[in-house]
């Protein structure tokens, strides 16, 4: 699968995948009907009906294994950017315990963190550029002036450790965000899939080759079933990549924008 059929629209992926399967399906249908002819057709009819229940299994089996993984995969992303967004406010919060000016800047940390997150990270998980050399600069510089600070009271030393415990989970947490946007259904996969579903087309084509209008319903009604498959595969394949795919969304809610206008002021 490649890329520009990822960040293709919901509506516009599905009707080249049902598309595709279609013309695949109408490929197969006229060559084995053109070739079912004297030996050829006899040849034909003698498979068995039985060999598609286990095809068609086989092919159930392999959408069931591809789909585990990738719904797995959307699962930890969607964990990943939740815990990230919860540190992140926690810190935002737990600043206030700390001086003012401390704090304006530690709200700042944050908010270019978020920034650079939807600007620079998100577009590279997308591509699946992004990499862990990308280092979280921001919430780096977080950390440094957090353990530099002087608390004055308990209270202060508190949200001190809070604070770095809350910095530590952000980084392991976009640490994973970046480890899953690199997730991948493999070319193996994908072959072995494809392959399958070609091969079952086949076996309905010449099992069915003597009655033409039995053969097209039996390869429109696969080629669906088909088609749905490698739709539901493909659009959630890439958890950062498409119209389904995790958003920044909850890291921009850490900081609302009034707030960060005052911060600015």
């Amino acid at each position: 699968m490649t890329n520009w059929l990822y960040n293709l629209h919901i509506g516009w992926m599905a009707l080249v995948i049902f598309t595709a399967s279609y013309c695949v399906a109408a490929a197969v249908y006229w060559i084995v009907t053109r070739l079912a002819i004297d030996d050829r057709a006899r040849a034909f009819k003698a498979l068995s009906p039985g060999m598609l229940p286990p095809l068609g299994i086989i092919f159930g089996l392999l959408v069931g294994f591809i789909a585990v993984q990738i719904w797995n995969d959307f699962d930890r992303a969607k964990v990943a950017v939740t815990s990230e967004a919860s540190a992140l406010r926690g810190i935002v919060l737990l600043a206030a315990n700390f001086s003012p000016d401390e704090e304006t800047r530690l709200r700042a940390l944050v908010a270019l963190h978020i920034e650079t997150c939807v600007n620079e990270e998100w577009p590279a998980m997308a591509e699946q550029r992004a990499t862990l050399t990308m280092l979280p600069t921001p919430l780096i510089e977080a950390v440094q002036r957090v353990l530099a600070y002087t608390p004055a009271h308990d209270g202060q030393r508190t949200a001190q450790r809070e604070i770095v415990t809350s910095l530590r989970n952000a980084i392991d947490a976009r640490r994973e965000r970046i480890i899953v946007s690199q997730s991948n259904v493999s070319s193996v996969k994908w072959a072995s899939l494809l392959l399958q579903a070609l091969v079952t087309l086949i076996a309905i084509a010449m099992v069915h080759s003597d009655n033409r209008l039995t053969c097209a319903i039996a390869m429109t009604l696969f080629s669906t079933a088909i088609a749905l498959s490698v739709f539901l595969i493909a659009s959630y394949n890439r958890p950062f990549t498409g119209e389904i795919s995790v958003g920044p969304g909850l890291l921009q809610q850490v900081i609302p924008r009034e707030s960060k206008a005052t911060s600015d002021h």
